[in-house]
């Protein structure tokens, strides 16, 4: 007589899901997620347009673009305009005066604002109130209140037409909002780390390189890239600074650039060109940045 026994360790049945081969559940149709999809594609699409439109007309003769079709391709489409706007040496001295005046900016800038946001975030001391409200105030004052003063103070000084004297305007102008930007990102990282990593033993500006400014990168690098499109791009303090046509930044190049074709009818081509040209060392920073926006997030917070 056999028994007929039952294994208890034997595996459970899966049972699949109907119309799925692996068991996991069919993917559904969702037409909200599709159409934020679409809107996005097309949001994208019309912040790339003018880029792309300041670029094709760059290339095109000046036929075709004062044309009234539009041209959106052309096979007559060259770098001639380009040619133009470098042709002497007044493009390559507003670049070099632009380069001088915002690299400086951004390391005074950088250096200034992060100490001062490290002393408002970790520090009590007499007068830190008044400190930030003085910031606030700094804030609302209007730049084009301040063009009288600023330009005595630079004559006085011997420092119109020159790039300290605009470095030294752009770095006043932009410090106050960046203080306020680091000290959110220093008062985000916890002083308990810096505690922990001095009881670990090092010492308290040991544990700060080590522990909390790589925390910091990210707010670094975006308080860099704010000052260096503010110095970049702007135009009337440079030109209450640099009276002379002999000493100018790229803004005020551009528009010497075009008062100088309006004569004989504004080439928007070569305006375009010039234009291009000025975004390209815009678009190689960011490049570059785009990295560290978020690296050192968490980097030095984990004892390794």
């Amino acid at each position: 007589m056999s028994a007929v026994t039952t294994s208890t360790d034997a595996a459970p049945v899966r049972h699949r899901a109907p119309g799925t081969a692996s068991g996991r559940p069919a993917r559904t149709f969702r037409p909200g997620k599709v159409g934020a999809g679409v809107l996005a594609v097309a949001v994208a699409l019309l912040w790339v347009f003018p880029v792309y439109w300041m670029i094709n007309t760059s290339l095109l003769p000046r036929t075709q673009v004062q044309s009234r079709t539009p041209t959106f391709f052309s096979a007559d489409a060259g770098i001639f305009n380009y040619a133009r706007v470098l042709d002497g040496d007044s493009f390559l001295n507003a670049l070099r005066m632009s380069v001088v005046v915002t690299l400086s900016t951004v390391l005074f800038v950088l250096v200034f604002a992060f100490l001062a946001a490290l002393a408002i975030s970790r520090f009590r001391f007499r007068g830190r109130k008044s400190f930030i409200i003085a910031m606030l105030f700094i804030q609302m004052l209007p730049a084009e209140g301040l063009f009288i003063a600023q330009y005595r103070m630079l004559s006085s000084a011997n420092l119109l037409n020159s790039a300290v004297g605009l470095t030294v305007l752009y770095t006043a102008a932009v410090v106050p909002f960046t203080v306020w930007m680091l000290r959110g990102f220093v008062a985000g990282v916890p002083a308990e780390l810096e505690e922990a990593a001095m009881v670990d033993g090092l010492s308290r500006t040991g544990a700060f390189i080590r522990i909390t400014f790589p925390l910091l990168a990210p707010g670094l690098v975006a308080a860099g890239v704010y000052a260096f499109l503010q110095a970049w791009n702007e135009f009337t303090v440079a030109l209450v600074a640099l009276p002379s046509n002999q000493a100018q930044t790229l803004p005020l190049w551009l528009r010497g650039f075009l008062n100088s074709s309006v004569s004989q009818g504004v080439n928007w081509g070569e305006v375009m060109a010039a234009s291009t040209l000025i975004a390209v060392p815009v678009i190689i920073f960011f490049l570059i940045v785009q990295g560290r926006m978020t690296g050192g997030l968490v980097s030095g917070a984990v004892k390794g």
